[in-house]
C-alpha cells in the first residue's frame, strides 16, 4: 500500500483537480478534454467533471466555439500569494533590481524544487526573450547555473547522488548529456562559490548563480545571471559578474529556509 492510501487526510478528487491545473503551460495553453484526459492520465468523463467544476469556480476558462480550456486570470492571484508568502522574494527583489542596472542584463532568483529549478523572479531587459521573462518557468537543475550552484552545496554523497540520478532536460544541441562533465561542473561550483553554463537552455547563453544560503549552509535559493556568448567571455562573466553575485547572495544574513 503507497503512502497515498495509508495518509487518510489525503483528498484524491483535489490531487486529480490540481493535476488538471498543472498541465497547462507552454505548447499547451489551450486544451479540449481528450488532450486534458491524455496528459493526466486520466478517464474522459473524470477530466470532464473535473474541468466543469475549475470553470465552474473559476479557474479555468472555456473557448465557446472550441470548447477548450485555459487557465483564467484566477490562477495568477495563486502566483500572487506564493510571491507575497515568500519572504526571500520581498528581500530579494532591490537586490536583483540594482544588479540589473549595473550590469544591464537579466537577472532572477531560482528556488529549488525536486530536480527543478523553478524562477520566483525575473528582472529582464528590454531584449529578453518572452519565456525568459516570466516567473514560475521550470528548468532541470543540471542543466541551469542555479540547480549546479545549489547542488554544489549539498552535502558530498546528496551532491554526488544528484548528479548521478536527476533528471536532464534536452533544450538546445548543446546541452550537457555527459553526467561525468556536469560532475566536474558542480564540483568546480563547489570550489568557486558559483555556478556556471553555457549553451545549456538557449545557444549563445551564459548562465551564472550564486547559492543563497541557510543558516545550516545548505542553500535554499540562488540569484542568477544570464548573458549572451556573443557579447561577454568567460572570462569577463568570471571577472566582473561572479565576484558581485557572491556578494549580494552572501548579503541575505543568512536567511531561514522557506
Amino acid at each position: 500500500m503507497g503512502k497515498r492510501e495509508q495518509d487518510t487526510l489525503f483528498v484524491g478528487s483535489l490531487e486529480k483537480g490540481m493535476r488538471v491545473l498543472s498541465a497547462f503551460g507552454p505548447g499547451n495553453t489551450a486544451m479540449g478534454l481528450t488532450d486534458i484526459a491524455e496528459r493526466c492520465g486520466l478517464e474522459k468523463s473524470a477530466a470532464q467533471r473535473l474541468t466543469n467544476t475549475l470553470h465552474k469556480i473559476g479557474f479555468l476558462t472555456k473557448d465557446p466555439e472550441t470548447r477548450r480550456y485555459s487557465p483564467s486570470l484566477k490562477c495568477l492571484e495563486l502566483a500572487n500569494a506564493y510571491l507575497w508568502a515568500d519572504p526571500l522574494v520581498q528581500l530579494a527583489m532591490p537586490k536583483l533590481i540594482s544588479l540589473g542596472h549595473t550590469f544591464h542584463e537579466r537577472v532572477n532568483l531560482a528556488r529549488l524544487d525536486g530536480q527543478d529549478i523553478v524562477y520566483v523572479v525575473r528582472i529582464p531587459t528590454q531584449l529578453t526573450r518572452f519565456e525568459a521573462m516570466i516567473a514560475g518557468r521550470r528548468l532541470s537543475a543540471l542543466t541551469t547555473s542555479s540547480g549546479r550552484a545549489m547542488i554544489a552545496r549539498f552535502a558530498e554523497a546528496e551532491r554526488k547522488k544528484a548528479v548521478k540520478t536527476w533528471r536532464i532536460d534536452v533544450m538546445t544541441p548543446k546541452t550537457t548529456r555527459n553526467r561525468a562533465k556536469i560532475a566536474a561542473a558542480v564540483e568546480e561550483a563547489a570550489k568557486l562559490g558559483y555556478g556556471l553554463t553555457q549553451n545549456e537552455n538557449i545557444v549563445n547563453e551564459v548562465g551564472i548563480a550564486a547559492p543563497i544560503l541557510a543558516q545550516d549552509g545548505g542553500p535554499i535559493a540562488a540569484v542568477q545571471c544570464s548573458v549572451s556568448s556573443l557579447k561577454w567571455s568567460i572570462d569577463k562573466v568570471r571577472r566582473e559578474i561572479a565576484p558581485r553575485l557572491i556578494e549580494v547572495a552572501n548579503s541575505f544574513n543568512p536567511p531561514t529556509a522557506n
